[in-house]
């Protein structure tokens, strides 16, 4: 069977759509810059320096692989002969929607009073903010989420000593 692709009689492509331009954030102030006004990034953190291997395998209470880092996130996961665990640690933005969708999902959430300037537990999940840096750290793992609760507090704690 043969197929043909035919266009619609123009010789020329469509345009592409322009890139929009973004201002450089190191650019200096200028004659008519707002140089009063400034924006303050969160800290920009190591998702896998703020909970290390060590505390991410006593939360999921197993050995696990060495961690996969990427922007703003880091896994670890279980090995391949099990049990079934991986521990998820974001920071930025991607923490704060995660935390975003489970509040517009209805999840269950818990204030933790004294972790940052503000924390919340859910089952299998810790969310604080620190400083305006989110932090989210969620377990994967065939256990009772009950079980996990207090080892997420912990590491909520932990984490935040480390931003």
């Amino acid at each position: 069977m043969i197929l043909a692709l035919t266009g619609c009689g123009t010789a020329e492509p469509p345009p592409l759509p322009s890139a929009v331009e973004q201002p450089s954030v190191d650019a200096p102030a200028g004659p008519g810059d707002h140089a009063d006004v400034t924006t303050t990034p969160a800290r920009a953190a190591d998702p896998c320096a703020l909970v290390p291997k060590a505390a991410a395998e006593r939360l999921a209470g197993t050995p696990l692989q060495d961690p996969v880092a990427a922007p703003e996130s880091c896994t670890y996961t279980g090995p391949i002969s099990g049990p079934t665990a991986q521990v998820e640690v974001y920071v930025g933005a991607g923490a704060k929607k995660i935390l975003d969708i489970d509040r517009e999902l209805g999840h269950d959430l818990t204030v933790i009073t004294g972790v940052g300037d503000e924390a919340y537990l859910e089952d299998g999940a810790v969310f604080v903010n620190a400083g305006g840096t989110w932090v989210a750290v969620r377990l994967v793992s065939l256990a009772d989420p009950a079980a996990s609760q207090q080892a997420l507090r912990d590491l909520a704690r932990d984490a935040v000593t480390r931003l």
